[in-house]
């Protein structure tokens, strides 16, 4: 049986491992690809398979819901990062982007919404938003040059913000800890340090491939709602991992860059 203290350093390595894949998928292939991939659930996903070992899975399923509830603040997150960027520089991009997500989530989790509602909202928040994303150039699948000390700090500053946002949710009720859970760890690290060396629009680009990764993020927290807690744990998260690959391939099908 894996103690708390195992526990808490698999979330931080799942934490590491997808800052670090993201950020030598961006370098490889170009930033779109890298964002979409950050955008999926590789952090929440994980972190709410851990939880199911040692807490009641009913518990979990009121966190989901609360994750999902925040959803639309993260999707004006990246909405506003992904205008601001392009004419703001990185710490004031950050700083309004940020102020929207931690106002909307608040006020969406004070809002007396039905579950359904919450459910329509996260649904429809990232297709929406991706019609109003910025109009960017051509973003051709390219290289892009990134020092390998760069990976090193974004991978350290990543783990320091995941622990401090799990430290919080294991003190806190549902609610408050489903807005942790739904906060942009990768979406913080990795538009900060592109903005800072590339600029906006690939800043944009990035954010772009993060919100239709997004689709798979509320796919698969959909699936955690249905299965839990009548099916068990090990049954419910591969089914929501599988969501959300296939709906975040749908998505960069259907909403190309």
């Amino acid at each position: 049986m894996i103690g708390p203290a195992g526990l808490f350093v698999a979330k931080l390595a799942a934490v590491a491992a997808v800052v670090l894949g993201s950020s030598v998928l961006a370098r490889r292939v170009g930033h779109a690809a890298g964002g979409l991939l950050a955008g999926l659930p590789m952090i929440a996903g994980p972190i709410t398979g851990l939880m199911l070992v040692d807490i009641d899975a009913r518990i979990v399923r009121g966190v989901c819901l609360a994750t999902l509830a925040c959803q639309p603040a993260l999707v004006g997150y990246l909405l506003v990062y992904a205008h601001a960027a392009r004419r703001l520089r990185p710490a004031a991009s950050l700083a309004v982007a940020a102020a929207v997500f931690l106002i909307g989530g608040v006020l969406l989790l004070l809002l007396p919404l039905p579950e359904w509602a919450r459910i329509a909202l996260a649904i429809a928040g990232p297709p929406l938003a991706l019609r109003w994303m910025p109009v960017l150039g051509a973003q051709p699948l390219r290289a892009v040059a990134q020092p390998r000390g760069e990976l090193a700090i974004r991978v350290g500053v990543a783990v320091l913000i995941a622990a401090g946002v799990m430290w919080g949710a294991q003190h806190l009720g549902p609610g408050p800890a489903g807005l942790l859970l739904a906060t942009p760890i990768t979406g913080v690290v990795l538009p900060l340090f592109t903005q800072a060396r590339h600029g906006g629009e690939a800043t944009a680009a990035l954010l772009g491939g993060f919100l239709r990764g997004q689709v798979g993020f509320v796919a698969f927290f959909l699936v955690m709602l249905a299965a839990l807690p009548g099916w068990p744990g090990w049954v419910a998260w591969p089914l929501g991992m599988s969501a959300a690959a296939g709906a975040a391939h749908v998505a960069r099908r259907v909403w190309r860059p």
